[in-house]
């Protein structure tokens, strides 16, 4: 079987619910944010994933993430890894993107970057080790990230430019699969998906 890769969005922070943009700011998870990270992990501790017996876990080190995954039951089985940091948005840390709008216009992260923080060929890169690591063994994986990063890894494991991920909106708390088609081609199993919230 090919490996498939599950992508669990952290909770809700105050920054994401005002559409701030937070890369390395470490910052908790509010309420309702470990309200979804418990329905989420009570959606993957019930069947058919029955807690994902045998599967190998890794979360981003940020606090909001490792968080999410302890609370969802998660978190004696993951291991903390860097390459699934948020991206380091530099100067627009805690920044909307309409107040970076307002001083560049046409602005697009995934097409411009961010001055002071990682390069796009950087989280691109993380991305890609991400896919690597996932794919190096035939078994299914989940990881506990950020909006962006999960965004890249979506892009990557098509073999896409990193700009395509601008085409894919991630909620807080949202769960994603990625995985093969019966031909053999990568594939988008279920994305951005937030059923259990409304449970």
């Amino acid at each position: 079987m090919a490996s498939r890769i599950l992508l669990a969005r952290h909770g809700q922070t105050e920054w994401s619910l005002f559409g701030k943009h937070t890369g390395r700011s470490d910052i908790p998870l509010l309420d309702e944010g470990r309200l979804g990270a418990k329905l989420l992990g009570e959606r993957l501790h019930r069947a058919p994933m029955d807690g994902l017996p045998g599967l190998e876990i890794r979360t981003s080190p940020l606090a909001r993430a490792r968080e999410t995954c302890e609370i969802a039951g998660f978190g004696d089985r993951a291991t903390p890894w860097d390459a699934l940091t948020e991206w380091d948005f530099g100067v627009y840390e805690g920044m909307t993107s309409d107040e970076i709008r307002a001083e560049r216009p046409d602005w697009l992260i995934w097409r411009d970057g961010v001055p002071g923080g990682e390069s796009r060929a950087e989280v691109s890169a993380r991305a890609d080790a991400v896919i690597e690591w996932v794919r190096s063994e035939e078994r299914d994986v989940l990881v506990f990230a950020h909006n962006y990063i999960l965004r890249t890894i979506g892009a990557r494991w098509f073999g896409l430019d990193i700009d395509f991920a601008a085409h894919g909106r991630l909620n807080p708390t949202s769960l994603s699969v990625l995985g093969w088609s019966s031909y053999g081609e990568p594939t988008i199993e279920t994305w951005n998906d937030c059923g259990h919230l409304s449970a």
